[in-house]
């Protein structure tokens, strides 16, 4: 975890060298909603590639760019495109971004994500408000030494989304006429998808939306004493007793136009935090 440490100030060194405000507010944009980065007033836009120990996004639509600027007249940094546990990098490494977030001086965390709708209610192209998640990625970015620096040895994860922050998404989608769910996100390892068996499982067990990403962001975000707040895309609905086949075009499409809400939603939050 030392090592760990280190690593997250040669990133922070290596941004502040080519930014120098101090952000209040991370955001980390998933799979077809890159379109928010054209709200930024970008002052950086750094490759992930010139970032020391940031690894490459190799997945569609993601372009890899680490973005400095100002949202709604707050400090952003902004992940435009993730990192993902299938593309073959530990935990530690998709979040360390994260860390380094935390590093240069952010209180927020904003994830958001493309996702599989299981609660019969949802519908392509919803938002859903995340206010619980399960872990079902088989590992943990916090596994190992704990570094005190980092944070806590045993974070308490009884509210990883903060409440406030939920209780504004909900207030600003009333207010803009957004249709917002509220539920329970599972994160499985993929890349692919689930069998109609493990939709019916993860339906039993309470999850209403499944994706590939954002817990192990959230569980850094807790441990590192970030202020959390998520929100999901419905991009296709896995229903087991109406499943039908669908490819990645179809998922970014849905992204894509509810890309526009989503902005919406993301602006106010960041106005008003």
């Amino acid at each position: 975890m030392s090592e760990m440490y280190e690593q997250i100030e040669q990133a922070k060194t290596a941004i502040q060298s080519r930014w120098h405000a101090r952000p209040l507010v991370g955001i980390i944009l998933g799979t077809g909603l890159g379109g928010l980065v054209d709200e930024i007033e970008c002052e950086a836009a750094i490759p992930y590639g010139d970032i020391p120990h940031f690894v490459h996004s190799t997945a569609p639509s993601h372009a890899g760019r680490f973005i400095c600027g100002r949202l709604a007249g707050k400090s952003v940094v902004v992940m435009e495109g993730r990192l993902h546990f299938y593309e073959g990098y530990s935990l530690q490494q998709i979040t360390l971004p994260v860390r380094a977030m935390k590093a240069l001086g952010c209180e927020i965390l904003v994830v958001t994500n493309a996702c599989g709708g299981l609660n019969p209610q949802f519908a392509k192209g919803d938002l859903m408000a995340i206010e619980d998640h399960i872990n079902l990625m088989g590992d943990n970015p916090l596994i190992g030494k704990n570094d005190d620096r980092l944070g806590p040895r045993f974070p308490d994860m009884c509210y990883p989304y903060d409440q406030e922050l939920l209780a504004l998404a909900r207030r600003v989608a009333l207010e803009e006429k957004i249709l917002l769910h509220q539920g329970v996100f599972a994160a499985v390892a993929g890349p692919n998808l689930e069998t109609r068996a493990e939709y019916r499982y993860l339906r039993t067990i309470g999850a209403d939306a499944v994706g590939m990403s954002t817990v192990p962001e959230v569980l850094v975000g807790v441990h590192s004493g970030l202020r959390n707040v998520g929100i999901s895309v419905i991009t296709d609905m896995g229903l087991p007793d109406a499943l039908k086949p669908i490819c990645l075009a179809d998922i970014i499409e849905t992204a894509n136009a509810a890309e526009k809400k989503l902005r919406v939603l993301v602006r106010r939050i960041v106005a008003e935090c």
